[in-house]
């Protein structure tokens, strides 16, 4: 099985801890090179977050598990790149 790459997860998380702090301990797993946290949204006690990972070899169920002990919860997975590269969306006539 080719090896996931990139993830995309639209989560909701506490206000506390911050997203750097999120940030910083996804980036310290293993098969991580990079990640982008993005806020689309704050309500009273949560933020509604964008959360990019990239790298060799992700693994969905460690990343979940890091995620939850945050107090933090995946909504959707809303993009998964697998296999030896990583290719990006191609534009469509619906683009």
């Amino acid at each position: 099985m080719g090896a996931v790459r990139r993830l995309v997860l639209d989560t909701l998380k506490p206000l506390e801890p911050t997203i750097i702090e999120l940030a910083q301990q996804l980036s310290e797993l293993p098969g991580v090179d990079s990640v982008n946290i993005s806020i689309y949204e704050i309500d009273r006690k949560v933020e509604n977050a964008k959360v990019t990972i990239e790298g060799s070899d992700i693994h969905f169920e460690t990343v979940q598990d890091l995620i939850r002990e945050f107090g933090a919860s995946i909504h959707s997975i809303d993009e998964a790149v697998a296999g030896k590269a990583i290719i990006d969306d191609a534009s469509t006539l619906q683009d």
